[in-house]
């Protein structure tokens, strides 16, 4: 059965997922506002969910509808047959959403939907399932917009970035998707060495010995479909063995980074060796500004460099910015370069003669993922 599936991304990642899902070779594939549109059948949901590294979710779309008040919301919710994706004693969630409509109350939206559910329930079988927000059976997800709504089940469960590797959070580590989103962006080939002078728990260098070993992300975690009535567990095991045997670590790969934190360094080693990429990769305590880049050895530099978000630090951070991109600009020709910088000021203060950059939202904060070739 083929049915509309949505894969959300971060805001301004969406050209980098759609590069990704039509290299998957997905139908219909579309990209719009928040994420990636594709057609496709829940072995297509499968492999979105394994082999995607820059999304967050995969919804799969049950019902659009004009909903023009609460009543026809519930009774769209109540026609669905929630058995396919719920057991009557299981858990789930709604998230709603709702813009330029009617009902402009997410949680009486929410509300309403979870009425439908429960209410279907107790007439076929006499029994209701229970809400839970945490580790829920089944997210279900509402969206409003002008009127007309937008119902799905979400067959991620867990946001896609928590991949279930990391053992070490770090002080504000870059999520695992915006990393790949980075890694991917650069047009790094996978062969020559990887430079992360600002490391912090090393999710970027993580991130590039799993596309270099094309170890799917999804590998490492279970996700919501697993916990449906009609999931194919038989199927879905023999494509999760056909994607793991996919994985070749290379050889001579280089990830190098470093941190001036000294307290990262066990939280890095505990990360790698929890993904398998241990081997791949080297870190040290060290100052960025002081990092013995070597020439001619046309690295790819990837980083997160610090956005001085606390107040008096802006001109620090600034020449910080002003000195690393003269030691890159000075030491590194050949180098190609990425980094994710936040603020026009910072990327100005690097001083780099010609750059590339898209907008790119880390979280809360608005950002620019800079690339260049010194």
């Amino acid at each position: 059965m083929r049915l509309e599936h949505f894969i959300t991304c971060s805001p301004g990642v969406e050209p980098i997922l759609h590069a990704e899902v039509k290299a998957l070779r997905l139908s219909n594939v579309e990209q719009q506002v928040g994420g990636v549109r594709f057609i496709g059948s829940m072995h297509d949901a499968w492999r979105a969910n394994l082999e995607l590294r820059t999304a967050i979710r995969v919804l799969q779309r049950l019902d659009r509808f004009a909903a023009p008040d609460a009543d026809e919301l519930y009774k769209h919710v109540l026609a669905v047959d929630w058995r396919k994706y719920l057991r009557e004693d299981g858990t789930f969630f709604v998230d709603a959403q709702c813009r330029e409509s009617e009902l402009d109350h997410s949680q009486f939206v929410a509300q309403r939907t979870k009425d439908g559910v429960v209410d279907f329930f107790r007439k076929k079988t006499g029994k209701r399932p229970s809400v839970a927000k945490e580790d829920a059976d089944l997210r279900i997800h509402v969206h409003i917009w002008k009127d007309r709504a937008t119902l799905s089940v979400d067959t991620s469960g867990n946001s896609l970035h928590k991949r279930g590797w990391r053992k070490y959070q770090g002080l504000a580590p870059l999520s695992e998707t915006l990393s790949a989103a980075m890694v991917l962006h650069s047009g790094w080939n996978r062969r020559s060495p990887v430079v992360d002078p600002f490391c912090g728990s090393g999710t970027l260098l993580i991130e590039a010995a799993l596309l270099a070993a094309d170890h799917a992300p999804g590998l490492f975690r279970s996700f919501g479909f697993e916990n449906w009535p009609i999931h194919d567990l038989y199927a879905y095991g023999k494509l999760r063995e056909v994607v793991a045997s996919r994985i070749k670590m290379p050889r001579k790969l280089q990830l190098v980074g470093c941190d001036i934190e000294h307290r990262h360094l066990a939280g890095i080693q505990a990360n790698a060796e929890s993904a398998g990429v241990a081997d791949l990769v080297r870190v040290e305590q060290g100052d960025a500004l002081e990092f013995p880049w070597k020439r001619g050895w046309n690295a790819q530099i990837l980083s997160n460099l610090p956005y001085g978000m606390r107040v008096g630090d802006l001109a620090q951070i600034t020449q910080l910015h002003r000195d690393f991109g003269k030691s890159a600009r000075d030491q590194c020709a050949g180098y190609r370069v990425a980094l994710l910088v936040g603020s026009r000021q910072l990327t100005n203060a690097l001083g780099f003669k010609t750059w590339d950059e898209i907008p790119i939202q880390n979280g809360p904060i608005p950002c620019r993922l800079l690339t260049t070739e010194l």
